[in-house]
């Protein structure tokens, strides 16, 4: 059972819009099941999505990504990205970058990205995984208005912040109260979507310069990894780039995450 004295505050709409800025419009949701559906079934740029309790969150490939009350960041960004189709597959390299230089400015820990979509700490009493990011192109409704005639990108991100050991979820997770970072969730809030604003404008300019920050805090970069593919065949080799289309580069080889399973270390004889 959950300590009692783990018990936290809810979050409050007016510290988050506040947090956010006038560029974003936040509505916070007591409970969702997932914010990535609550912003897509009514995308409209701008739009964001919080939910305090997130009760059945999606990330890559359908996976679960379950948060208890109190104790996690969970939102959805829309964003019209202003980018061709061959690049949106930078986004969520792009939301990393965000995500981890929200966490740096706000709650002083450094993590970095395991390609393609999960944010790490990697050092301190409990590395392990701190959040996750999901993308999702929604198309029809407002995205087909003159206004935005492009599609539009639901952005989700999931942050463990005041988790206690035996709140995670598995062995792998840890949280940024693990960490030893503040658990200020609106501030934190605020950091990210003030970072993920920066990126993205950079990312419609300058892609390079992304893909650079990207690389500089990849972890999955040099390693030594398997990758499992579709058809239950492996790839195993050194991580050696990402491309320009934000695909991994293993002995060789570029695989875009909609083409992979699961990453992981290789595992040695």
């Amino acid at each position: 059972m959950p300590d009692p004295s783990l018990r936290r505050s809810p979050l409050e709409p007016h510290t988050l819009a506040a947090a956010a800025g006038p560029s974003w419009q936040v509505r916070l949701l007591a409970e969702a099941p997932s914010t990535n559906a609550v912003a897509a079934a009514e995308p409209r740029p701008g739009l964001v999505v919080v939910a305090d309790h997130q009760t059945a969150g999606r990330g890559r490939l359908d996976r679960d990504w379950q948060t208890p009350a109190g104790v996690a960041l969970t939102f959805s960004v829309v964003v019209e990205p202003g980018l061709p189709d061959e690049h949106w597959p930078l986004l969520p390299l792009a939301v990393g970058v965000a995500v981890a230089e929200g966490v740096r400015r706000s709650a002083g820990v450094p993590v970095g990205l395991k390609w393609p979509n999960d944010v790490l700490v990697e050092g301190g009493p409990r590395p392990g995984k701190v959040a996750g990011i999901l993308l999702e192109r929604v198309t029809g409704g407002a995205t087909s208005s003159a206004t935005f005639p492009g599609a539009l990108a639901v952005l989700g991100v999931g942050l463990n912040v005041d988790q206690a050991a035996q709140e995670l979820p598995v062995p792998t997770a840890t949280s940024l109260r693990l960490a030893g970072g503040p658990v200020d969730r609106s501030a934190l809030f605020g950091a990210v979507l003030t970072a993920l604003g920066e990126v993205l404008a950079q990312l419609r300019t300058d892609r390079s310069a992304v893909l650079t920050a990207y690389r500089q805090r990849c972890t999955t970069l040099g390693a030594e990894v398997e990758v499992h593919l579709p058809d239950g065949t492996l790839l195993s080799g050194v991580a050696e780039d990402i491309d320009e289309h934000g695909r991994v580069v293993v002995a060789g080889r570029a695989v875009g995450a909609g083409d992979v399973v699961h990453l992981r270390p290789r595992r040695m004889a």
